[in-house]
C-alpha cells in the first residue's frame, strides 16, 4: 500500500502506549492495533483529528505516502 502510517512513531516520540492513546482517543485498542500496523482500509475524520489532538500533531507526521514501484 503506499499510504505508511507512523502512529508508532508518533507514540514513541511522546512516550505513550497503544492502550493509553485508544483510551484517550476513544477507540478499541485492537483498533488502533490495525490502524498502527496498516491494515486498516479507512480513517474517519474525528478519529485522526483525535489522535492529532493527543499526539500533539499534524496529520501528516501520522500519514505519509510513498508511491509503489510497480516496475519490479
Amino acid at each position: 500500500m503506499a499510504i505508511i502510517i507512523n502512529i508508532d512513531v508518533m507514540m514513541a516520540k511522546r512516550k505513550i502506549s497503544l492502550g493509553e492513546l485508544a483510551e484517550r482517543v476513544d477507540i478499541t485498542p485492537a483498533n488502533l492495533s490495525i490502524l498502527k500496523n496498516g491494515k486498516a482500509r479507512a480513517i474517519r475524520f474525528s478519529t485522526l483529528e483525535a489522535i492529532c489532538r493527543e499526539l500533539d500533531c499534524q496529520p501528516g507526521d501520522i500519514l505519509e505516502y510513498r508511491p509503489e514501484n510497480n516496475n519490479l
